[in-house]
C-alpha cells in the first residue's frame, strides 16, 4: 500500500451502491419494441460513473467496458433497472460492476438482462490520474467480486500486451 493510500479514509462497497430506474418509452426502442443496446450501455456507464465518483469523490472517466451480453430484451412499457457498485480499487482506477434488470409493471416479474464491468480512472484538479482511496470489503459476496475483479484486470492487461505485440 502506498503512503498516499495510508493517509486516506477507506470506503465501503455499500457506500458506492447506485440504482437507476427508468420506464422504457417508444423513443428508447428499436422497431421490435425492445430498448436500444446503446441506451442500456449509456445507463450502465452513468450508474457505474456515479458509483466510482461516490467512492473517490473526484471526477472519473471511463477507461474500458468489458463484454456486454444481452440475455433478454426489455420491452417498451417495462422498467429498466441498473444496479452498480465499485468491485475493487487499484492505484488510480476502480472496477465497477453493473447488473441490469427488467421489471414488468403489470406482473412485478423481474429478469436479469445484462451484466457489465467497467474500469474508471480518477482525475485530480489538473485532469491527471490520481490515487484512489482503499476499499473495505465486508461481505462474502463483496469478497468474491473483489477477487474476480483482479482476475478480469489481469486478463485486460494480458490482452493489451498481446494486441501490442500484433502491431
Amino acid at each position: 500500500m502506498s503512503k498516499a493510500a495510508k493517509t486516506t479514509n477507506p470506503k465501503t462497497v455499500s457506500a458506492t451502491h447506485v440504482q437507476m430506474t427508468e420506464i422504457v418509452l417508444p423513443n428508447d426502442a428499436n422497431v421490435l419494441g425492445n430498448i436500444l443496446g446503446g441506451k442500456v450501455m449509456h445507463m450502465i456507464d452513468i450508474a457505474c460513473a456515479v458509483a466510482a465518483h461516490r467512492h473517490c469523490r473526484k471526477p472519473v472517466v471511463t477507461a474500458s467496458m468489458d463484454s456486454l451480453d444481452f440475455r433478454h430484451p426489455i420491452k417498451v412499457g417495462e422498467l429498466i433497472i441498473v444496479k452498480a457498485s465499485v468491485n475493487r480499487v487499484f492505484n488510480t482506477s476502480m472496477e465497477c460492476g453493473a447488473k441490469v434488470y427488467s421489471e414488468n409493471l403489470n406482473t412485478g416479474k423481474c429478469k436479469h438482462t445484462s451484466t457489465a464491468y467497467l474500469t474508471f480512472v480518477a482525475l485530480d484538479d489538473n485532469r491527471r490520474p490520481t490515487t484512489v482511496e482503499p476499499m473495505i470489503v465486508e461481505t462474502d459476496d463483496e469478497r468474491r467480486r473483489w477477487e474476480a475483479a483482479e482476475v478480469r484486470r489481469h486478463f485486460r492487461i494480458k490482452q493489451k500486451q498481446l494486441l501490442r505485440k500484433q502491431g
